[in-house]
């Protein structure tokens, strides 16, 4: 397989800075790549948010076991200035996300166009680390159908767990360094979407092409947590989007 998306100095300059502490600090368990495309072209990778530690946990298995070069959505202030962060961001071909844009659509237009590039994007559907009490994934926002209807290009589910084990937050923070902790990958199929794809951008639309984003994720977590997810989602807003047990949403 070959390597999608050229790294740059900026980009090697950053694998250098952490793989030691990645090293150091988890080894990787990767399991599903029978559903990785073949064919090249831009990807779109879809991941549940359990640690702050996630962007470089999972750019470790993207880059090792995928053997692709992912780019990240990052606010756009990120990359304003010369600072050292900014300079690594752009220099590193992440992508800025417009958040204050009027038109929504607008706000993704680098990310779309890292896809017509044949790049692999990798979003955090919920956008923000899990609030859920047990750390299920909870109801997301709808940019990732946005960005997969925009753009066309597939969206497959990668889930992962263990990273809160060493870096946690919301409740339970701490830095655990010690023992070395195996984080472990699941891969799922591209989630079917082509039946939205000549249909308007409506609020519905997106809301149906997300759920089916999040029911991919939530499926492939359950196989790796070997546990199953509360059958409605857990949402600070107070949204609540299937039947379920009278699980707490606020």
């Amino acid at each position: 397989m070959r390597r999608r998306g050229r790294l740059g100095p900026w980009y090697r300059f950053a694998i250098a800075l952490l793989k030691p502490f990645c090293l150091v600090l988890w080894r990787r368990e990767a399991s599903g790549l029978q559903h990785l495309p073949k064919d090249g072209g831009g990807l779109i990778l879809a991941a549940n948010h359990i640690s702050p530690l996630d962007p470089i946990t999972l750019s470790d298995c993207v880059l090792y076991d995928l053997d692709l070069a992912p780019r990240f959505l990052a606010k756009s202030s990120l990359f304003e200035g010369r600072g050292f962060v900014a300079t690594v961001l752009r220099g590193a071909g992440q992508i800025p996300v417009h958040r204050q844009t009027a038109d929504a659509a607008r706000a993704l237009d680098a990310a779309v166009a890292s896809l017509a590039r044949g790049e692999t994007v990798v979003i955090y559907p919920e956008g923000t680390v899990t609030r859920d009490p047990d750390k299920w994934p909870m109801v997301a926002r709808t940019g990732v159908a946005r960005l997969a209807l925009l753009s066309g290009a597939p969206v497959l589910p990668l889930a992962q767990w263990g990273a809160h084990e060493i870096l946690d937050s919301y409740g339970r923070p701490g830095f655990h360094p010690f023992p070395r902790r195996t984080i472990r990958f699941r891969l799922g199929a591209p989630v079917g979407l082509s039946d939205l794809a000549e249909q308007p951008l409506t609020a519905e639309v997106l809301r149906e092409g997300t759920e089916r984003v999040m029911d991919a994720l939530t499926a492939e977590l359950e196989v790796l947590r070997g546990a199953k997810a509360p059958a409605r989602r857990y949402d600070s807003r107070g949204i609540v989007t299937a039947e379920g047990d009278g699980r707490r949403t606020a």
